[in-house]
């Protein structure tokens, strides 16, 4: 069994909507594989696959390369490492990711430029859910633990989403809802692609030229999520 570092949290119809394409994303990534696999959610949210057969171990390997995996408490977090956790909340003094621990990320190892941790939400989109990577810095109570904070990958990625002509990052959707609902808002020429951040998290990639805010404005109606702009 592995579980990856994306959460199921939506009910009812839409949630099956989306383990069904979970599954056809597990298939892309180890369907060439002699595995046998099942997709499941634990209690957390956070979806597990259990997977069996000659080539499973490389198939774990493969989904957690993919996605990032979620260390099980008999495993730990080692001081130093690279993770991956969801981005639960966030108040003036850090960010709080779940990477089935919570992980406080204060202010100060953000490292996404002046202002407060609120601001650095809306200055890149920042949508509850979205998978982030940190640097673990050490158990409570070490001597020689350091603060937790954001990976230097991590800073990257999200200084690059400002660097280009702007974005819509949305949360509880999955990337073919996404593209259904700007197709049906006719906006599909204003847009690049829809790029999948999470299983529910996806960022639509603006076309040189859309207003990110206008362009949510225009979606907003039609797909019941938290949105923000990249600009």
């Amino acid at each position: 069994m592995v579980v990856i570092a994306t959460k199921c949290y939506v009910e009812g119809d839409a949630r099956e909507r989306a383990l069904d394409g979970m599954g056809s994303l597990v298939d892309n990534d180890v369907g060439d594989l002699h595995v046998e696999w099942q997709v499941g959610v634990r209690d957390d949210d956070f979806v597990q696959v259990d997977v069996s057969g000659e080539d499973a171990e490389v198939a774990r390997n493969v989904l957690a390369e993919t996605w990032g995996a979620i260390v099980t408490h008999d495993e730990g977090m080692v001081a130093g490492e690279e993770y991956v956790g969801t981005l639960e909340s966030w108040d003036e003094d850090g960010f709080v990711l779940d990477a089935g621990v919570d992980v406080h990320v204060p202010a100060d190892g953000l490292g996404l430029g002046v202002g407060s941790p609120e601001q650095v939400v809306e200055r890149f989109g920042l949508v509850q859910h979205l998978p982030m990577r940190f640097v673990y810095g050490g158990d409570v109570g070490d001597p020689d633990a350091e603060p937790h904070r954001l990976a230097d990958a991590e800073r990257d990625r999200l200084y690059d989403w400002q660097r280009g002509d702007g974005r819509v990052n949305v949360n509880s959707a999955t990337r073919g809802e996404v593209r259904a609902t700007v197709n049906r808002a006719g906006h599909a020429r204003d847009i690049v692609t829809v790029e999948r951040l999470g299983l529910l998290e996806q960022s639509i990639v603006c076309a040189e030229g859309t207003d990110p805010p206008g362009l949510l404005a225009a979606i907003g109606s039609y797909l019941p999520a938290e949105m923000r702009c990249v600009v």
